[in-house]
């Protein structure tokens, strides 16, 4: 390929030669636009959308809407987007990634699709990492939309529901993923059609797409109602696993990221627990409760994986370094941590709704990226999100030098070299970002610099809320900063006076990053716009990926050559294993993400079934002819139930008769003797007709207040059945994983499986709905009045793939609840009228 590329170019230098023409007749625009008076230039935005009105496409008009952009940002914000950003913002526009470098201005890039696609009036969405950036981007660019005279929405947190739809309704709208993923999710919770927030999925674009759509993409969107399972247990098992010695009585396998009970172990276990064989089912409450709490306190490290704050664990996030405010581990782990760190214990949670992003961007009639790194997970892009990535070349020759790496024996030697380059580089007065990987070693190197008396300031999930301050004074003169990796992504690092004759920013990383993803942006956070710059990783044989994924080997060539503890060496044996130990790594994650997606794609065919059958509910619509068809399932499902052989007897025809009775609300049962004389077909008429009969009674009784019932009756069946469903596939994939063993494949299995159980939930909501109507009867107004299964109590990424949080129900049953009877009543007029004060 490498030959190839050379004499016909790469994939990305073709696909930016075809669209160069279009650039050339943008830039011959320019002269005649920028004669044009303010008034004449936002009336552009008037023909436009005459000329969609007429049948014109917006590719038709694409060359004279980005010539109207660059000279009103000119106007406006006073920046004139370069070539290279117009080739940015078409490839946007197309629906593809286009990879920019750090420091290109791809925010500016953002406004050319987003003006154009917005015209359409169906809503754009640029999707941000933080808060932060959302506000910062919409607020500055929203400058310029508002000049051409579309409007711009953002969505943050705490906003009303009012507030959000006024945002989503705009014709811009800038927010994080976690807030667009959780409205979606809200939206198909609620129960009135005008609570929704949100319009149809129609343009989005995603900044720093690599990060949202790849390392995010790991973690499942939850929202949660609170469970009402003891927490005790946690700080039982906690204590007794505290007692467990390493290698003996457990061992850890880093690779797999697990902790495994030896022989010894599961002895001690049974013998402190009392127990005759801890493997048997009857113990697997238990089980669960050890396994979590050896891997809270032998697999997850404090200021690594999370921190204590405030009697709080808050994760902290592996790429980034950020704190994940609001996450929480699913499973139990993150009950187990707060046993192991002596906070309180929190009551693990039931899963409401959920939804992986891979699932949620995909819903998007277009999507596209932009991004500094997007090429090595270029096959994931494609093979997920039909996604191809388009590197867009800089406006400036890019002319930072990057160091081969500098490989120690240990990591004392290397932490030595590390920081007398930091300090003479400080001496000389260039300024340097050092990227770590951790908040443990970012406050390391700190230390080691205080020792030197070199003043700095450091960035990690402590002072996040520093973030983009302390960033932006990273390349000005004798500065100092240490970050955990990707910290301050987002943020433009701009060169302070004399620091260009130094040579730049430089950047330091202190260890290689299991993703080759995350070490190029940290170099990339120097050399923009053709600034000079340096970058070189410190390297040691005992870091983590080289110990877990280098292998003995490795370490035993190196030996061989007589490296001295306080040497370095630049080798080419090195640079490849650390290569591929990256690489080894992408591709385990890459899988661990085609499995999780594997199993949400059964769980989103279904959901897309019960979010449309929601929506046409809500919408108002005649449902009458959807629940005769439902009383008639409902009816003929439960015959088939009850006589299956041909060989039934009195007792059995007893039974459906006694059965029947209750589902379609006979004053009496129909007498087994009549019900034997019948064959199969007969019965199911006879009771299909006495549901009829009972069905069309309701209708005449309650002549204005029917087809609300039926709305209110059907939501709420649903809604409970959902919840339960979501529990029970979560039990199932838990456990699907051990079919492996039986030479099956697990999602494959999980699909048979979990569309057998979903067709099972839909019989039961016919049944449900059909006992519920037939029987209820309205006494007051609120009896008809819709309301929420459950309530929110969280929102919340699932960190610890691929589990999610187990479903509960609550024990209370709420006073606007169907009794549990059966009756068909509210509780609070029924077996819950004692309640009342």
């Amino acid at each position: 390929m490498g030959i190839l590329n050379k004499i016909f170019g790469t994939y990305s230098d073709r696909e930016v030669k075809r669209i160069y023409p279009m650039v050339e007749k943008i830039n011959a625009l320019e002269s005649g636009y920028q004669k044009l008076s303010d008034d004449e230039l936002k009336n552009k935005t008037i023909e436009f959308k005459e000329r969609l009105a007429q049948g014109e496409t917006l590719d038709d008009i694409l060359v004279e809407a980005f010539a109207t952009v660059r000279e009103a940002s000119v106007r406006v914000l006073g920046m004139r987007h370069f070539d290279v950003q117009l080739i940015g913002g078409i490839v946007l526009h197309q629906g593809r990634i286009a990879e920019m470098k750090t420091g290109e201005g791809k925010t500016l890039v953002a406004t050319l699709p987003c003006y154009l696609n917005g015209l359409t009036g169906n809503g754009v969405h640029v999707v941000t990492v933080n808060d932060y950036l959302a506000k910062l981007q919409g607020e500055w660019m929203g400058q310029l939309y508002n000049f051409l005279g579309l409007s711009t929405g953002i969505i943050l947190h705490g906003l009303t529901n009012q507030e959000r739809r006024d945002a989503y309704h705009s014709d811009i709208t800038y927010g994080t993923n976690n807030e667009f993923g959780f409205d979606y999710l809200r939206d198909n919770m609620v129960v009135y059609e005008e609570e929704m927030v949100q319009r149809k999925l129609n343009f989005a674009i995603v900044d720093e797409v690599d990060s949202i759509l790849i390392d995010e993409a790991r973690t499942p969107l939850i929202i949660s109602g609170e469970g009402d399972k003891s927490t005790e247990m946690y700080k039982v098992a906690d204590l007794f696993v505290k007692r467990l010695k390493d290698e003996a009585d457990f061992t850890v396998d880093e690779k797999a990221h697990s902790v495994i009970l030896t022989e010894d172990g599961i002895t001690r276990v049974e013998r402190y627990f009392n127990l005759d064989n801890f493997g048997d089912t009857a113990h697997m409450e238990l089980q669960h409760h050890i396994n979590q709490a050896l891997k809270a306190n032998y697999l997850f490290k404090a200021d690594k994986d999370y921190m204590v704050k405030d009697g709080e664990i808050i994760i902290v996030d592996e790429f980034t370094g950020r704190l994940m405010e609001g996450r929480r581990y699913s499973d139990g782990l993150h009950q187990a941590i707060e046993a192991k760190e002596n906070v309180d214990v929190l009551k693990e949670s039931k899963t409401l709704a959920t939804i992986t992003f891979q699932n949620y961007f995909r819903m998007y009639q277009k999507l596209s990226g932009m991004t500094g790194t997007a090429l090595t997970e270029e096959n994931e892009f494609r093979s997920t999100y039909n996604l191809d990535v388009i590197v867009i070349p800089t406006n400036m020759p890019v002319v930072r030098l990057d160091h081969p790496d500098v490989v120690y024996k240990t990591v004392a030697g290397k932490y030595k070299g590390l920081i007398q380059e930091i300090v003479e580089t400080y001496q000389k007065g260039q300024p340097v970002l050092v990227g770590t990987t951790s908040v443990e070693k970012s406050e390391l190197v700190s230390e080691l610099l205080k020792r030197e008396r070199v003043p700095h300031q450091v960035l990690n999930a402590r002072y996040h809320d520093k973030e983009a301050e302390i960033v932006s004074h990273a390349g000005e003169r004798g500065m100092v900063t240490i970050a955990t990796n990707m910290a301050g992504r987002g943020t433009d690092i701009k060169l302070g006076e004399g620091v260009k004759e130094l040579g730049g920013l430089k950047i330091l990383g202190t260890e290689r990053h299991e993703a080759r993803r995350i070490d190029n942006q940290l170099r990339g956070r120097s050399g923009r716009q053709g600034d000079p710059g340096e970058s070189r990783f410190y390297i040691s044989l005992d870091d983590d990926l080289m110990r877990i994924f280098g292998g003995e080997t490795l370490k035993s060539r190196v030996s061989k050559l007589g490296l001295g503890d306080d040497e370095a060496i630049e080798s080419k044996l090195v640079s490849g294993a650390i290569e591929n130990a990256q690489k080894k790594v992408e591709g385990n994650n890459f899988d661990a993400r085609k499995t999780l997606l594997g199993y949400d794609d059964v769980m989103n065919q279904q959901r897309e079934i019960i979010y449309r059958q929601r929506r046409e509910v809500m919408q108002g619509n005649d449902i009458s002819e959807s629940i005769q068809s439902m009383i008639a399932r409902a009816v003929e499902n439960s015959v088939q139930r009850f006589l299956q052989d041909g060989q039934d007897t009195r007792e059995d025809y007893a039974n459906l008769a006694r059965f029947m009775q209750i589902l379609v609300a006979q004053a009496k049962p129909t007498p087994a003797e009549d019900l034997q004389a019948m064959d199969q077909a007969a019965i199911t008429a006879h009771y299909i007709e006495a549901a009829m009969v009972k069905y069309h009674e309701k209708e005449q009784k309650y002549p204005e207040q029917i087809r609300e019932l039926e709305r209110v009756v059907l939501l709420r069946v649903v809604d409970n059945k959902w919840m339960d469903h979501i529990d029970n596939m979560d039990k199932l994939k838990r456990g699907i994983g051990l079919r492996a063993y039986k030479q099956q494949d697990p999602v494959q299995a999980y699909q048979f499986e979990g569309t057998d159980m979903f067709n099972e939930m839909i019989d039961t909501i016919d049944e449900e709905t059909t006992r519920f109507l037939l029987n209820v009867e309205i006494r007051t107004q609120e009896d008809i009045e819709r309301e929420q299964v459950a309530k929110e109590t969280a929102t919340n990424q699932d960190d610890s793939l691929p589990n999610t949080p187990q479903v509960r129900k609550d024990k209370k049953v709420g006073r606007n609840d169907p009794c549990p009877c059966g009756s068909g009543k509210k509780y609070k007029n029924c077996h819950g009228r004692t309640e009342r004060g």
